[in-house]
């Protein structure tokens, strides 16, 4: 029998417009315009899909054609999409302009109606029937503080894991509430440092800002630089591999959180894990897609033969 993940955070649309050439601030820059479903709960969830789980995914939406897009992309990915559907507000979007290279130059957040995605709304027959089938709960700081608290309240009082996304630095603030109920957290450099209020060049002391702060465990990203994981009294590192071909940068994070979690629900231990969440990174960087289209189990297998070992720092 498959694992089941509840995920309830951001599915919206991404909008990307890429540079051709090199980037020149304050002026024209020729380029393209791309468009398709995301969200880091959203992203998040078609992975572990794709990677055979069975994903039940609950986010507030508005009653638009955007709103229709989301649904037709779950529905591709094989995520059981239970939206709050508002039909007089429009579904929320991110809008991302990338260099030539991958990275990012800056993005808009037009994320409004996640506001309306109260605490209340968990106490839903269906939503509670939801967190008690689930074997994992993933969340993302697109939701509300109080609501992010609510939930891990729930996810507590029922006995399961809870997963959780930063999204970006102005976002993650939002779980600091609740990082004592939080068994994995999946943030960057630059969400760690606003958590904690600086970060540090020692990993080892990342680490024990963020369990001072009360956080079980967690995976903290620097780009193409070594990724740092920790849990318990476990800490471990690893250098993700080299990529000949960048896509878009888009999306790697969630992707990489579904690799670990994927792993993690297998009974994989912690260095195992971050393996595979870098090893599920790696295929979506390559991808012009926030979710790579060729992901699935097997792939990611085959792609771990690239990814090296975990070392362990305690």
């Amino acid at each position: 029998m498959n694992k089941s993940v509840l995920v309830l955070g951001g599915a919206h649309i991404d909008r990307r417009g890429r540079i051709f050439g090199d980037t020149v601030a304050g002026a024209s820059n020729p380029g393209a315009w791309f468009e398709e479903a995301g969200g880091g709960g959203f992203n998040a969830a078609r992975n572990l899909a794709r990677l055979g789980f069975d994903v039940r995914l609950i986010s507030p939406r508005g009653g638009d054609a955007t709103g229709e897009m989301v649904a037709e992309a779950a529905r591709q990915a094989g995520v059981d999409d239970r939206p709050f559907i508002f039909l007089d507000r429009k579904t929320p979007s991110y809008t991302a302009i990338i260099e030539n290279d991958g990275n990012l130059v800056i993005a808009l957040a037009d994320m409004e109606l996640y506001g309306f995605f109260v605490p209340r709304r968990l106490a839903v027959r269906s939503v509670r029937d939801a967190f008690d089938a689930a074997d994992l709960i993933v969340c993302d700081a697109n939701l509300p503080e109080e609501t992010l608290g609510a939930i891990a309240e729930r996810a507590a009082g029922c006995g399961k894991p809870l997963a959780a996304i930063a999204i970006s630095p102005a976002k993650v603030v939002r779980l600091r509430p609740c990082l004592a109920g939080i068994d994995y957290l999946f943030l960057n450099q630059a969400e760690a440092s606003a958590l904690t209020g600086g970060v540090a060049d020692d990993p080892r002391q990342w680490v024990s800002s963020l369990r001072a702060l009360g956080l079980k465990g967690g995976v903290i990203t620097r780009g193409h630089r070594e990724i740092v994981a920790f849990s318990g009294d476990t800490t471990a590192t690893i250098e993700p591999p080299r990529v000949e071909q960048l896509g878009d940068v888009t999306g790697a994070g969630d992707s990489l959180a579904a690799g670990v979690l994927s792993a993690l629900l297998a009974g994989l231990d912690l260095p195992e894990a971050l393996r595979h969440g870098v090893a599920a990174a790696a295929i979506t960087v390559q991808s012009p897609f926030a979710v790579a289209e060729n992901l699935s189990a097997d792939l990611m297998i085959s792609t771990l033969g690239l990814v090296g070992e975990a070392k362990m720092l305690s």
